[in-house]
């Protein structure tokens, strides 16, 4: 299933230009700071109300940015999130320090920067930091 994530982030034109235009052999990591900064203009920090989901066999995964909000629910949530072994979207994030500081916030979890307004749309989201599961979309 993480393969599903990777394959739908590697579907967005942002991450695969990036990715196309990398001078690296396929085979080595890109250069994510070619992907910065992440702007998803249809999100915001805010409340989100829970609600049943149903996406089976779908990975757990996250939404968040660099903003106060997304800190302070990351730390709350990290316990859980590492549980659930879950995937970090950061959908909005300036710059890489501002991304390694996220990641250092969350030990043993992935985050990934990518534009979340295509995913944000399909779930009828606007407001992040949110949990999304196979049964659940909650903050």
């Amino acid at each position: 299933m993480k393969h599903l994530l990777l394959v739908g982030l590697l579907s967005l034109p942002c991450v695969a230009t990036a990715l196309e235009e990398s001078d690296a052999p396929p085979s080595i990591a890109y250069d994510e700071a070619a992907l910065l900064p992440i702007r998803s203009p249809s999100l915001r920090p805010g409340p989100v109300e829970p609600r049943a989901n149903n996406l089976p066999g779908i990975t757990a995964l996250f939404l968040i940015g660099d903003d106060p909000r997304s800190h302070a629910w990351l730390q709350q949530r990290l316990p859980e999130l590492q549980r659930l072994g879950a995937a970090g979207l950061v959908v909005n994030v300036e710059s890489a320090t501002a991304l390694q500081a996220l990641r250092d916030r969350a030990p043993g979890l992935s985050l990934t920067p990518v534009p979340g307004d295509d995913l944000a749309q399909r779930l009828g989201l606007n407001r992040y930091p949110v949990l999304i599961t196979a049964t659940a979309i909650e903050q």
